[in-house]
């Protein structure tokens, strides 16, 4: 199981996630590109919170190919195109991880490939072999 911490020396998280994960020796590694809210008949749904549930669809599956959970979760980065989107895709990240807190960062960018992606995020999970 992997191990979140939190060290005393530093302030505590101010969110839903840790600062540190410590992953055992002899885990398995899954790398997961940026996903985005890309349905799977290729259609791009329009608006943050339909594209924030596409992109967990998406890691979720990712997860699940790999015999993986949201728990199995060490690391996300979230790429997101407006700022006053953070509240929404926040919501649905709370929704998605429940108990779970993988270490996390979030960048605001310019714009993604697709002028219509509003919202991106890459992962990496960890899991007994």
């Amino acid at each position: 199981m992997n191990k979140p911490r939190n060290p005393s020396l530093i302030a505590a998280p101010s969110g839903p996630f840790c600062h540190t994960s410590e992953v055992p020796a002899g885990s398995r590694l899954l790398y997961i590109s940026g996903q985005v809210g890309l349905l799977p008949s290729g259609e791009i749904p329009v608006g943050i919170e339909a594209q924030a549930s596409a992109t967990w669809d998406n890691i979720e599956a990712c997860l699940a190919d790999a015999d993986m959970s949201v728990d199995d979760l060490v690391k996300i980065t979230t790429f997101i195109v407006k700022p006053e989107d953070l509240r929404v895709a926040g919501k649905e990240r709370t929704k998605r991880l429940g108990n779970s807190r993988p270490t996390s960062s979030t960048i605001v960018v310019a714009a993604l490939v697709d002028p219509s992606l509003l919202i991106e995020i890459e992962a990496v999970a960890a899991a007994k072999v």
